[in-house]
């Protein structure tokens, strides 16, 4: 297989609009200590919503609250806020792009149990 069409994707997405905002973003809002942290607690904590959600257990209510308080606390930043927006959008532009990658070599992405 040549990568070398694998190689210019990387070199496209390196260059587009998604990825220079995320990078962007993401560096000013590292440069808090604590909006990193809280951007850590906020992503463990996202986790554990969607893993419950896709077994089918609820999440504990301690940490539903905790998940809602800093998403409010993150979501009510405007630096926090435009990214969290564009890592979103990155990641929908890369999970489009599996797909399309996905569909050409004939693998199937639907999870099992689920349609």
């Amino acid at each position: 297989m040549n990568y070398d069409a694998a190689n210019r994707l990387a070199d496209q997405l390196r260059e587009s609009q998604e990825v220079r905002d995320y990078r962007r973003l993401k560096a000013i809002v590292e440069e808090s200590e604590t909006t990193r942290a809280l951007l850590k607690e906020y992503k463990r904590l996202q986790m554990t919503v969607q893993v419950s959600a896709m077994s089918s257990q609820s999440v504990p209510a301690e940490e539903m609250s905790r998940f809602q308080q800093i998403s409010s606390l993150l979501y009510a930043g405007t630096d926090t806020s435009q990214f969290l927006l564009a890592e979103m959008r990155l990641q929908q532009a890369l999970a489009d792009i599996y797909n399309i990658i996905a569909k050409a070599s004939g693998i199937s992405l639907e999870l099992p149990g689920l349609q």
